[in-house]
């Protein structure tokens, strides 16, 4: 019997079912709660149990994935406090770089009642 050498077999497994994906990303993923913040253009963060996470600074880092969020997202519970901009309760899944406190990629968002946030005693801020 002959057998196929290993990297002929990746090739092959590459080409019938398309290039491997990174399975590590998706087990990486967070479920983060807290309140999430945009005070003005492209400006964007959650603060939730653990702090202030940074999803965007206007002219800097950007996040992939804020797009994901549904123009609902921002309607009913959404708190306007600059035009159109604002803060709500929200739980986002996302891939995050806990050292720089950023959040990598937005995957999906749920809006809730800010209430929520509100009883939470474990987030220590409020939206500002």
């Amino acid at each position: 019997m002959r057998t196929v050498p290993l990297a002929l077999f990746a090739a092959l497994a590459a080409l019938a079912f398309g290039p491997a994906t990174d399975v590590s990303a998706a087990s990486k993923t967070e479920k983060r709660c807290g309140y999430l913040t945009n005070p003005t253009p492209a400006n964007w963060w959650l603060t939730d149990r653990d702090g202030e996470w940074l999803i965007g600074a206007q002219g800097g880092y950007q996040a992939e994935g804020i797009d994901v969020l549904p123009e609902s997202f921002f309607e009913r519970g959404w708190v306007r406090t600059n035009g159109y901009y604002g803060y709500r309760c929200a739980c986002l899944s996302v891939t995050t770089d806990r050292k720089e406190m950023r959040i990598k990629r937005i995957y999906s968002g749920e809006p809730l009642a800010l209430s929520r946030c509100t009883r939470d005693k474990s987030i220590k801020r409020g939206a500002e």
